[in-house]
C-alpha cells in the first residue's frame, strides 16, 4: 500500500484515529474533503463509536478501538492520527506496518529515541509521514525567507518567538495526560513549548533553516510552572544552530491577556514579523513605512494527498521535524519545571481557576526581542536559588 497513488481519480480511503478533542477539527476537515471528492472516510479508531449525527454525510465508516483490526478491515491509503502524545509512536508504527501513509499530529513522539524509531520505520516501509504543524503549510514562510534572502532587513541577528496564552485549571484536567511529563512510566512531555505553542518553536526553526536533527548544536531551557501540574506552563528555550544562528522562543499559558503568537526575524536594518496562525507578515525597515500582507495556506492533508499523487513534496515531512524533536528531547531530559512561589502569580478577580504570572506578558515579548531568557531579563522567580556557603 506504500508509494504514490497515481492520478487519484477516485476519492482516497482514509481512517481517522482519535476523533474527539482536537480530533474533531480533523473530522471536519475530512468532511470538507469528502464534499470535494478527494477522500472517503472508511473508518474511525476511537475508544467509543461516534454518534450517527457526528458522521452524517460521511457514509458508514467502520469503527474499532483497535487500530490494527480497523486497518486490516478497511485497507485505507492514509490515516490521520490525533491522539494523546504518548500514544503517537505505537499507533503510527501500526499504520506503517500496514503500509498506510500518515498525517500525524505534533509532536510526532515524546522522545528523540521514539522519533528515530518511527522515522526509520517510515523510511523502511517507504510510506509518507506528514507531521501536523499547520503553520509549515503557510505561504508566509517562503515569503519571509525571500525577504531575508533579498537583504530586506540586512544581516540576520537572530530569530525570536513569543506565545502568551491564557489557560485555566480545566485545560490541565481535560485528560489524564494533560499537563504531565510522564504517565504510568511513559514519557508524555506535555509542556507549553512541546504542545500548545509547539508551532512557535517549529516555525522559528524553519525560518532559521534548521529543520533536521543535525542542524541543532545546543538547546538551553528554562522551565517553570504556576499551576499544580508536572509540566511547564511558562517556559523558554534557545537553540543554537550548527551555523551559529540563535533561535529563542518564550511561551506561557499564564498570561494576563491572550496574545497572538508570533515569530520575528531580527536584522541589522529592520525586522520581519510573522503571526503564524494568521499567515500575516509585516516588514519593518529603517527609513521605510511598514509593509504587511496576509498569505494563503495549504492544508496538510491535502498536501499529503497531492504528494501521494506525485504532484507535490511534503510540507512537514517527519525528517523536517528533527530539529523540533531536539528541543522536545532537551525539555524531556531537563530537571522537572520549577514551581513558582505564590507571590509570583495571582488569580484574576472572578477567575479563581486561572493563574497569571506577574509581568509575564511583557517578559515573553522581551525574550523574543532580546533572545534571552527570563533569568537574564531579571525575573526574580527565574533566578537560581542561592547555594549554601
Amino acid at each position: 500500500m506504500s508509494g504514490t497513488l497515481a492520478g487519484q481519480a477516485e476519492p482516497v480511503p482514509v481512517v481517522l484515529v482519535g476523533a474527539r478533542g482536537h480530533g474533531r477539527s480533523h473530522l471536519e476537515n475530512i468532511r470538507r474533503l469528502v464534499a470535494l471528492g478527494r477522500v472517503r472516510l472508511v473508518g474511525v479508531c476511537d475508544l467509543a463509536p461516534l454518534a450517527d449525527a457526528e458522521t452524517a454525510g460521511l457514509g458508514e465508516p467502520a469503527h474499532s478501538a483497535d487500530l490494527g483490526v480497523l486497518l486490516a478491515r478497511t485497507r485505507p491509503a492514509a490515516a490521520v492520527v490525533c491522539t494523546p502524545i504518548h500514544t503517537h509512536t505505537e499507533l503510527a508504527l501500526t499504520a506503517v506496518e500496514h503500509g498506510v501513509h500518515l498525517l500525524l499530529e505534533k509532536p510526532p513522539a515524546p522522545s528523540f529515541a521514539q522519533y528515530l524509531r518511527l522515522t526509520e520505520a517510515v523510511e523502511k516501509a517507504r510510506v509518507a509521514c506528514q507531521i501536523g504543524f499547520q503553520s509549515l503549510g503557510s505561504g508566509a514562510l517562503p515569503a519571509v525567507r525571500e525577504l531575508v534572502e533579498d537583504g530586506a532587513i540586512g544581516e540576520v541577528l537572530g530569530i525570536g518567538a513569543a506565545g502568551a496564552w491564557v489557560r485555566d485549571e480545566a485545560y490541565f484536567r481535560r485528560a489524564p495526560w494533560a499537563g504531565r511529563r510522564r504517565l504510568d512510566g511513559a514519557d508524555v512531555v506535555d509542556g507549553a513549548l512541546t504542545n500548545p505553542l509547539a508551532h512557535a518553536v517549529a516555525t522559528a526553526l524553519a525560518l532559521a533553516g534548521a529543520t533536521g536533527a543535525d542542524d541543532v548544536a545546543q538547546v538551553e531551557t528554562e522551565l517553570f510552572r504556576a499551576h499544580a501540574i508536572e509540566s511547564d506552563d511558562t517556559s523558554w528555550a534557545r537553540v543554537t544552530t550548527t551555523r551559529g544562528d540563535r533561535v529563542a522562543v518564550a511561551a506561557t499559558l499564564c498570561a494576563a491577556e491572550p496574545g497572538e503568537p508570533y515569530v520575528v526575524v531580527h536584522g541589522t536594518h529592520g525586522r520581519v514579523t510573522l503571526w503564524y496562525r494568521q499567515d500575516r507578515v509585516r516588514l519593518d525597515r529603517t527609513g521605510h513605512p511598514p509593509q504587511e500582507r496576509v498569505h494563503d495556506r495549504i492544508d496538510l492533508l491535502e498536501n499529503l494527498l497531492d504528494h501521494l499523487a506525485g504532484r507535490a513534496g511534503l510540507l512537514a515531512g517527519i525528517r523536517t521535524t528533527g530539529a523540533f524533536m531536539r528541543v522536545v528531547e532537551a525539555i524531556r531530559r531537563a530537571p522537572d519545571p520549577v514551581p513558582l512561589p505564590p507571590d509570583a502569580w495571582y488569580s484574576p478577580p472572578g477567575a479563581p481557576s486561572r493563574r497569571v504570572v506577574r509581568g509575564i506578558d511583557g517578559l515573553v515579548s522581551a525574550a523574543a526581542e532580546q533572545l534571552c531568557g527570563y533569568a537574564e531579563l531579571g525575573a526574580a522567580w527565574a533566578r537560581p536559588a542561592p547555594r549554601d556557603a
